[in-house]
């Protein structure tokens, strides 16, 4: 029964974006096992928003470049800022 639980068991940590400039929100696809998880996509996917939306160009996290946030299985939500 446990085995059966793990082999069918969903990931419950998500991350998500936030566009600043048209102020709402949007899935980034993909479900994680643990925190950890999701934070190291969390922050591969802020790598990818400084090429899209260049800093010096956006203002980065502090401007108009989009916001990446970690939703846990309790549905609460944390952002998550780039490594420095």
């Amino acid at each position: 029964m446990f085995f059966d639980r793990l082999l069918n068991w969903r990931g419950e940590w998500f991350i998500e974006g936030w566009d600043t400039f048209g102020g709402h929100g949007y899935p980034i696809p993909g479900k994680y096992r643990t925190k950890e998880a999701a934070l190291r996509a969390a922050n591969r996917y802020l790598g990818k928003l400084e090429k899209m939306q260049p800093a010096d160009s956006s203002g980065g996290q502090a401007g108009l470049q989009d916001e990446v946030y970690v939703r846990g299985p309790d549905g609460q939500s944390a952002r998550v800022l780039p490594d420095m």
